[in-house]
């Protein structure tokens, strides 16, 4: 009897798992897309005039995601960005109106509750348009201001604000990379491994250059690819660990490219971005 039981509560055991692994294969298979939602606007007053603000926040579905992140846009960004897309991809948007401009009205409640509707609505269209969501104009949205404002930080020497502002901007990219190549998160990694490598943080400084690195190489950018193994090599010293093999891809890198591979250093190339 005591081992039918053990043989029962085994095969119990053994269907549970089997449930649990057909759980996570139907969630892995389910096809991932972005979700916008425009969840708040409130009203700003400048010296000159006011103007409508909206929080547009950025979610992935079909996977687990538990942390929803926010920028905020004005309805002229968003004329901004449909003229880049209209210059870029004409065609692929004759279906794809941005909501039209008020004359009047527009900062009732109303109009900025209907209004706010129709820009979440915009951007599920654009999404749904497949040249559209691979356009660096459409990942640019979400980031550049976010990226002119952490790089400014770290040009003023603030390293710590500039970090939590680049890891919000890297959260935006991650949940863009299905989409995006690689190379959208190159600059923003770069940037947090100055920081981190200023504020004495030399495992996060590492593990940042390194995340980097990869895109680095397969994308051809080699500027950052040298400066990057220039900084691992650094670090990697610094942390005791084995770097040997990097430095022979920079040395072997600077050789086969003797002329052409940029001898600016990390920090270097990250304080160009975004002038």
């Amino acid at each position: 009897m005591e081992a039918e039981g053990q043989t029962a509560g085994c095969s119990s055991l053994t269907t549970k798992e089997l449930q649990q692994n057909l759980r996570e294969v139907k969630k892995k298979d389910r096809p991932v897309r972005l979700l916008f939602e425009i969840s708040s606007a409130h009203i700003l007053q400048d010296t000159l005039k006011k103007h409508v603000v909206y929080t547009v926040a950025v979610m992935r579905s079909g996977s687990f995601d538990s942390h929803r992140v926010s920028v905020q846009r004005r309805y002229s960004d968003f004329w901004r960005l449909h003229q880049r897309l209209l210059e870029e991809l004409q065609e692929e948007l004759e279906e794809v109106l941005l909501p039209p401009k008020l004359l009047t009205g527009n900062f009732s409640p109303d109009a900025i509750s209907t209004r706010r509707l129709a820009l979440q609505d915009y951007l599920a269209r654009l999404f749904a348009t497949r040249h559209v969501r691979h356009s660096p104009h459409f990942a640019a949205f979400f980031t550049e201001a976010e990226q002119r404002r952490a790089h400014g930080l770290l040009r003023a020497g603030r390293f710590a604000a500039a970090a939590e502002a680049l890891q919000a901007v890297l959260e935006i990219q991650e949940k863009l990379l299905p989409w995006q190549k690689a190379t959208v998160t190159v600059p923003t990694l770069s940037a947090l491994a100055v920081c981190q490598r200023d504020l004495e943080e030399p495992e996060r400084a590492f593990g940042a250059a390194q995340g980097a690195l990869p895109a680095a190489r397969r994308y051809g950018l080699r500027p950052y690819r040298a400066a990057l193994l220039e900084a691992l090599v650094d670090l990697g010293y610094r942390l005791g660990r084995p770097v040997a093999l990097l430095q022979e891809e920079l040395v072997a890198l600077r050789d086969a490219e003797r002329g052409e591979v940029s001898s600016l250093s990390l920090k270097e190339l990250v304080i160009r971005e975004f002038l």
